[in-house]
């Protein structure tokens, strides 16, 4: 009776487990710690596998996470700010969710400046005190306040926020977000704000 070969990574099968879950969204060192260490193991074929789809991969072992990116059409194409780095197909978001992805980033970069750990975690009063002293003139502060949790929820669809088990008021901040919004654009983080807020209408910034 013939025994029946053993999987090589080069075969699509062996990449099932990243392959799959990578489909579904980032995959975190400390969240999919089978999928990751298969990604580890095998991430050349998984390259080589989700190619031929246009899309590619995008891992950062030194902080844990990795995620799907379309290929643009011209490798020179200057990222859009508004736009979801991590699936297909692009999301455009509203303005105060990029707002909030923005200052979460900047209080990231505070966080880790200050070298206090590893893991930062905000809570939702905190969220809201750091939006004011931001928004343009004229904007609806109340109004954005109002809808703050919509606004936190989609941050958290989008796997920038996650929630502790049995904590619905305190969140952690992923650190993929630092793929949305790089070092660069934060250190121009005040031109960059003000350009970005001058490009949306009231009625979106007032979503």
């Amino acid at each position: 009776m013939t025994t029946p070969a053993t999987p090589t990574p080069q075969q699509p099968y062996a990449l099932s487990l990243p392959v799959n879950q990578l489909l579904k969204g980032p995959v975190f060192r400390d969240q999919h710690e089978r999928a990751w260490d298969a990604l580890l193991h095998h991430s050349a074929g998984v390259k080589d596998y989700v190619d031929v789809m246009g899309l590619r991969v995008v891992i950062d072992e030194m902080e844990g996470y990795a995620f799907l990116q379309s290929k643009p059409d011209d490798e020179d194409d200057v990222r859009d700010p508004r736009m979801a780095p991590r699936l297909m197909p692009r999301r455009s978001l509203s303005y105060p969710v990029s707002l909030l992805v923005v200052l979460l980033r900047k209080r990231l970069a505070e966080f880790d400046a200050g070298a206090d750990g590893t893991r930062l975690m905000i809570t939702r009063d905190e969220i809201v005190e750091m939006i004011p002293m931001f928004l343009p003139a004229g904007s609806n502060e109340a109004r954005l306040v109002d809808q703050i949790d919509g606004h936190i929820n989609k941050v958290v669809d989008l796997q920038f926020l996650r929630r502790p088990r049995g904590q619905e008021q305190l969140f952690e901040v992923q650190r993929i977000i630092k793929a949305f919004v790089d070092g660069q654009w934060l250190a121009d983080f005040d031109t960059n704000l003000a350009q970005y807020a001058a490009t949306h209408t009231p009625q979106e910034k007032q979503q």
